[in-house]
């Protein structure tokens, strides 16, 4: 079967403190095992976002993947689609934690790769004012990047992970947006094209990267108590079926982080806001 890809470009971050490099270096001598005629480049970056401009600028029709956590793959995809190429994007997991790979994945990437198939997942698009930014899995305001800061900040590891999740959580505060000309508080909000978040949330049962809709999220603001219980409730059995929408349009009162694929981006005041859904905008293999 002809490969809709002409090559592969591998993207990793060499001062990852996880093993991007080694999986990296693992994907490409598969690949020369397995698919001789398949071109392989390893592609390491440089700085911060660079993934984003490797993406971007590749020419032609490649296959880049992204050996990373999520993040590392939002910078990917986000920089594929801007681009003219016809790019196809996927990810190894490495790193921290790739609920992506995890919950999209159907059998060992390189055995995807070797076999060629592709196929058409949906993209999360974001306007804030006048500028777009893609999302292959979720995006969230509230308790999600308050946690995910104060992970940059103290370190992950499962230790440093649950003692930053405390921290966070006890030092959080609801947030308030503008739906539809009416102020609305939130603990957190969630726009999820995949069922799953943080290794182990089910956040929306039955959401599928693929069916043209995303799922929204949403607790509203109330005890600290109720909100570890929603928490604790996802993780343990899933937060059930969520509303289903094509877009969500909201206005920021006050300015606040807003977290995309596990990047973290200030929102400030009075920014106009619009969550989309791009049908089959993005083309894969997993």
């Amino acid at each position: 079967m002809a490969r809709s890809y002409d090559r592969v470009v591998v993207v990793f971050n060499p001062h990852s403190t996880g093993d991007a490099q080694e999986r990296a270096e693992e994907l490409k001598s598969g690949l020369a095992e397995r698919a001789a005629d398949l071109p392989v480049e390893l592609r390491p970056t440089e700085y911060a976002g660079h993934a984003r401009v490797i993406a971007g600028e590749e020419p032609g029709t490649p296959l880049i993947v992204s050996v990373s956590g999520d993040g590392g793959y939002n910078e990917v995809v986000d920089g594929v689609m801007k681009s003219d190429n016809d790019a196809v994007a996927a990810v190894l997991a490495a790193g921290n934690a790739n609920d992506h790979r995890r919950v999209v994945g159907r059998r060992p990437l390189l055995d995807a790769i070797v076999d060629g198939t592709t196929e058409k997942l949906d993209v999360l698009r974001m306007t804030v004012d006048d500028e777009v930014r893609y999302a292959h899995s979720y995006i969230g305001l509230g308790i999600t990047p308050v946690v995910a800061l104060e992970l940059e900040r103290g370190g992950k590891g499962s230790i440093r992970e649950v003692l930053t999740t405390v921290r966070a959580f006890s030092r959080f505060h609801p947030f308030a947006i503008d739906v539809d000309g009416r102020t609305q508080t939130f603990d957190s909000l969630v726009f999820a094209n995949i069922a799953e978040m943080a290794k182990v949330a089910t956040l929306a049962e039955g959401a599928e990267p693929d069916d043209g809709v995303f799922e929204v999220v949403l607790i509203p603001h109330r005890s600290k108590l109720r909100t570890a219980l929603s928490a604790a409730r996802a993780a343990l059995g899933g937060l059930g079926p969520q509303p289903s929408v094509r877009e969500y349009a909201f206005t920021t009162i006050d300015p606040m982080p807003a977290q995309i694929d596990g990047e973290v981006l200030e929102l400030e005041a009075g920014a106009r806001v619009r969550v989309d859904i791009v049908p089959g905008g993005l083309t894969t293999v997993r």
